[in-house]
C-alpha cells in the first residue's frame, strides 16, 4: 500500500493555467491528493511510533487496519482517503504529533489518533473487512468518513467508540463498557445512506457519471472551522437544496460544461453554513469540497461552484509543484478582498476569478433577461480587468519560480485575450465603477496612500 507516483503531462499542466483543465485534470489531481493522504496516513503511524505507549499502539493497529481493507478491495481505501474529511483528520493529526515528536512545548504527551482510528474502520466496513475497532469518543456521536454516524446520548469523553464488522461484512457501531446509552446501530450497506439514528450525508444530485453532488451536515471535520456537530438541516432545507442544486447542474451541464465535467470527475461535497447570501470558501487539505451559505437561486450555487473549483484545482496543484518562492513579507492590493493580501492569496484570487470571469463571459452569452444580461457583461468587465490586474502583479513580484511564471503567463494571455472581447459600453462603464469602488473603499479601509498601491 504505497502511494503512486504522479506524473503531470505539459498539455494537462498548461490546460490547468488557463483556468480549465476538464475531467482529465480533475481525475489526475484527484489521484495526487489521494496519494498524498495516504502518505500522510503513513506518516502518522510513523510519527506515533515515535511516540510510543498508547498512541503508537493505536495508530499501528489502525495502519494494519487500512492494509487489509486495501488488500481486501482498494477502491474502498480510496473512497474512505478521497473523502474531504480526510485530509483534514489526517494532516491536523500528524500536525499535533509531530509537536509531540520535536518536543515543542504545551504539547500533549499521547494525542488521540481517534480520527486515524475511524478512517481504518470506515475502510474496513467499505472492504467488508472482519475487525473490531476501538476509540475514545469526543463527543456523543460516532462517525464513519464517507459513510455516516450515530449519536449516543448519554455518551461523551471517557467513553469508547466500538465498530464491529463480522464475517459477512455486516456492520454495527456502539458504545462500549456503558448500559445507559442507546443500543447499538446497523451501518447501512450502501454510502450516504440515512436509516434510523444513522445519519449520512444527503445526495443532491447524481451527476452523468455516477458521481453524487453531496451536502454534508453530519461530518464532524466536514470543514475547517464549523462546529462538530450536525446543523440540523430541516426538511425544506434539504428542499432548497436538492432544487436548488439540480438548477445549478443543469444549467453547467448545458451552458459551461467544462466546469460540469470538473465537477463531475469525483465526488463533491457542499458544507451547508447555517445563513443564506453569497459566502462560500474552500480549504487547501480538504480536496473536494467547499463551504457555502444557502445560495439564493441555481444560478448563484453554479457560479459557486465554479469559482470553488478554481481554488480547489489551484490548492492541488501547490501540493505537486513550487510556483512561487516562500517568504516574503508583501502584501498586496486584490481587487475582490477588503484586507491586503500575501502572495498565497493573491495567486489563489486571481486563479479564481480567472474562472469568474469565464462563467460570466459564457452566462452572457445565453442570458435572456436584459437586466440580469446588462450585469453579465458588467461582471465580465469586472472581473477580467481584475483577475488581469493581480496577474500583472504576480508575473512583477520577482517571487515566481519557472514553472510559476509559466503559470501566470499563461494565465495573463488567457485574460488578455477575454480583455479583448466586446462589452457593451454601459455595462463596460458599470463594470469598472465596481472595481474603482473597491479600490477606493480598500484605501479608506487600510490607509494605504493610492500612489503606494501595487
Amino acid at each position: 500500500m504505497r502511494p503512486g507516483p504522479i506524473r503531470v503531462p505539459g498539455r494537462v499542466f498548461t490546460a490547468l493555467a488557463t483556468g480549465g483543465g476538464g475531467a482529465e485534470a480533475l481525475g489526475l489531481l484527484g489521484r495526487a491528493e489521494y496519494s498524498r493522504r495516504l502518505a500522510c496516513a503513513h506518516a502518522v503511524t510513523e510519527a506515533a511510533r515515535e511516540i510510543g505507549g498508547g498512541v503508537a499502539e493505536a495508530a499501528g493497529q489502525a495502519w494494519e487496519l487500512l492494509a487489509a481493507a486495501h488488500r481486501a478491495d482498494p477502491r474502498a481505501v480510496s473512497a474512505v482517503l478521497a473523502q474531504p474529511s480526510a485530509g483534514t483528520a489526517l494532516v491536523g493529526l500528524l500536525a499535533r504529533l509531530d509537536r509531540v515528536v520535536e518536543g515543542e512545548a504545551g504539547a500533549v504527551g499521547e494525542p488521540p489518533v481517534h480520527s486515524f482510528s475511524s478512517l481504518a474502520a470506515a475502510a474496513a466496513v467499505r472492504a467488508g473487512v472482519p475487525a473490531r475497532v476501538r476509540w475514545p469518543l469526543t463527543s456523543d456521536q460516532v462517525f464513519l468518513p464517507s459513510l455516516g454516524g450515530a449519536r449516543f446520548r448519554g455518551a461523551g469523553p471517557g467513553d469508547l467508540a466500538e465498530v464491529e464488522i463480522d464475517a459477512a461484512g455486516e456492520a454495527r457501531v456502539r458504545v462500549a463498557g456503558r448500559g445507559s446509552v442507546p443500543g447499538p446501530v446497523a451501518v447501512p450497506k450502501a454510502p450516504y445512506e440515512s436509516s434510523g439514528r444513522w445519519r449520512a450525508a444527503h445526495r443532491l444530485v447524481v451527476l452523468d457519471t455516477g458521481a453524487p453532488l453531496l451536502l454534508d451536515d453530519v461530518d464532524p471535520l466536514r470543514f475547517p472551522g464549523v462546529p462538530e456537530r450536525p446543523l440540523g438541516l430541516t426538511a425544506d432545507d434539504l428542499h432548497w437544496w436538492e432544487v436548488t442544486a439540480r438548477e445549478a447542474c443543469r444549467l453547467l451541464l448545458a451552458h459551461h460544461p467544462e466546469t460540469c465535467a470538473e465537477l463531475a470527475a469525483g465526488p463533491r461535497t457542499l458544507v451547508p453554513l447555517g445563513r443564506t447570501g453569497s459566502f462560500s470558501g474552500s480549504s487547501a487539505e480538504a480536496f473536494g469540497s467547499m463551504a457555502l451559505s444557502r445560495p439564493r437561486t441555481g444560478r448563484a450555487l453554479a457560479l459557486s461552484l465554479a469559482h470553488e473549483l478554481q481554488h480547489s484545482k489551484f490548492a492541488a496543484v501547490l501540493h505537486l509543484f513550487d510556483l512561487f518562492e516562500p517568504g516574503g513579507e508583501e502584501r498586496y492590493y486584490a481587487p475582490w478582498r477588503p484586507d491586503p493580501r500575501p502572495l498565497l492569496g493573491l495567486f489563489h484570487g486571481a486563479y479564481a476569478h480567472l474562472g469568474v470571469a469565464q462563467f460570466w463571459n459564457r452566462h452572457r452569452a445565453v442570458e435572456q433577461d436584459p437586466e440580469e444580461l446588462a450585469r453579465a457583461h458588467a461582471q465580465f468587465a469586472r472581473w477580467r480587468a481584475g483577475a488581469r490586474e493581480a496577474t500583472e502583479v504576480l508575473l512583477s513580484s520577482g517571487r515566481l519560480t519557472a514553472l510559476g511564471r509559466h503559470f501566470a503567463e499563461t494565465m495573463l494571455r488567457t485574460l488578455d485575450a477575454l480583455c479583448r472581447l466586446p462589452v457593451p459600453a454601459e455595462a463596460g462603464r458599470r463594470g469598472l465603477a465596481l472595481a474603482a469602488e473597491h479600490r477606493v473603499e480598500w484605501v479608506r479601509r487600510n490607509g494605504v496612500p493610492e500612489a503606494l498601491l501595487i
